[in-house]
């Protein structure tokens, strides 16, 4: 074993790094909260370009766990003429299944490619917002918190929309139609439900939630001009499965991602037309992923057109911010862990031992946040949700 998979399977290199994340977290949380305070009521403009930055600064560390540490492997397939033309360059409202660990994290990886990182929002539920670091980044970055309430849900989502329409440079917005990530005890429930509302029976996904889109489309039109419909696989022969700790443990995965950009106004406007359209794009998902699954290609029996495959490549500018942060943190964190530990009073001993158990068991609680055994049921709330 050579002397970088020992690192990469380091437990005290892994708490470094949590060290270094969570702490720069809270520094950017204090200037976004400085900036919001400050800024924010006399110039939403610059407040939004300043806070993009330390977004970008705060989630760019994630990806460079992903691409740098890990070495992910990113392949692209999409039509290179709207990639070249819109990737980047508008604001767009992302469809994307939520099959594994790290699929949003993948979608971070594609989109510090097209440089909109700083710029991503998504529809969250509201409690997430409560958590430190990263939930308080999605805040001051004004995702759209959902409280699972649909009378308070739907004047959100049309004020929240206005708002996201509004910003200087282009943005993306997560929504998870789905609702939950994917599991075989929640795709039996979703398939019961389908069937019993005469709905298309997916096997691939969950059926899709439709009253967040529905309500959505309205607000976006003539200011978001397009939906990137995104299918994520990762092949079932690999040997590193994606997930959290894989990644953690420097395993390298490779990522196969098919994106159709889908011009807003193909919508239909009503609504219940828009929801029709919605169940059809999710069927056609269904058939990406099953071509996918059983042959290893999106295009093989999906009957889906076939498109470009792109390999982009990293940017360095991940690397270059997480070492930076390495340094600001690490050095001084270090330095007084040292000084605690060599003091020799069994106070300052037990803060020191603190303070990495604290570290510690922020990174094992994030991890395990994102784990499939510990993501919420399908089917709750539902008569609420759909």
């Amino acid at each position: 074993m050579g002397l970088m998979s020992i690192l990469k399977q380091s437990t005290i290199i892994h708490l470094m790094f949590a060290i270094s994340f969570f702490t720069s977290g809270l520094i950017i949380n204090y200037f976004q909260c400085l900036l919001y305070i400050c800024l924010r009521p006399f110039s939403k403009y610059f407040y939004r370009k300043i806070n993009y930055y330390l977004c970008y600064s705060f989630y760019t560390q994630l990806v460079c766990l992903t691409e740098w540490w890990s070495g992910l492997e990113l392949i692209l397939y999409t039509d290179k003429n709207d990639f070249d033309k819109y990737f980047g360059h508008e604001h767009g409202l992302v469809l994307m299944n939520h099959t594994y660990e790290i699929d949003w994290l993948v979608g971070w990886v594609l989109c510090e490619r097209i440089k909109v990182l700083g710029n991503c929002k998504a529809y969250a539920k509201k409690a997430i917002q409560y958590i430190p670091t990263l939930g308080w980044a999605w805040k001051f970055a004004e995702s759209i918190f959902l409280e699972r309430n649909w009378a308070k849900d739907k004047e959100i989502i049309s004020s929240q929309i206005t708002e996201l329409a509004n910003y200087p440079d282009s943005i993306w917005l997560l929504l998870n139609a789905e609702g939950t990530r994917f599991t075989t005890r929640k795709l039996e429930a979703s398939q019961k439900f389908a069937q019993e509302k005469g709905l298309p029976i997916l096997k691939y996904h969950l059926t899709p939630r439709t009253k967040g889109f529905t309500a959505s489309i309205p607000h976006m039109r003539g200011k978001i001009p397009a939906i990137y419909d995104v299918q994520v696989q990762f092949k079932q022969s690999d040997p590193v499965k994606p997930t959290m700790t894989n990644l953690l443990l420097g395993k390298r995965v490779v990522c196969h991602m098919h994106i159709q950009r889908i011009p807003l106004e193909d919508v239909p406007e009503d609504d219940e037309a828009a929801t029709e359209w919605l169940y059809k794009v999710y069927q056609k998902k269904d058939r990406l992923a099953e071509s996918f699954i059983q042959t290893g290609d999106f295009f093989a029996t999906s009957g889906v057109p076939k498109t470009d495959c792109l390999q982009l490549p990293r940017r360095h500018y991940s690397l270059l911010n997480t070492i930076f942060w390495g340094v600001v943190v690490l050095v001084p964190m270090l330095y007084y862990l040292i000084i605690l530990f060599l003091s020799g009073s069994t106070i300052y001993l037990s803060i020191g031992v603190g303070i990495l158990l604290l570290f510690y068991l922020l990174m094992h609680k994030t991890i395990g946040m994102s784990e499939i055994s510990k993501s919420s049921s399908y089917g709750a709330d539902d008569s609420k949700s759909k």
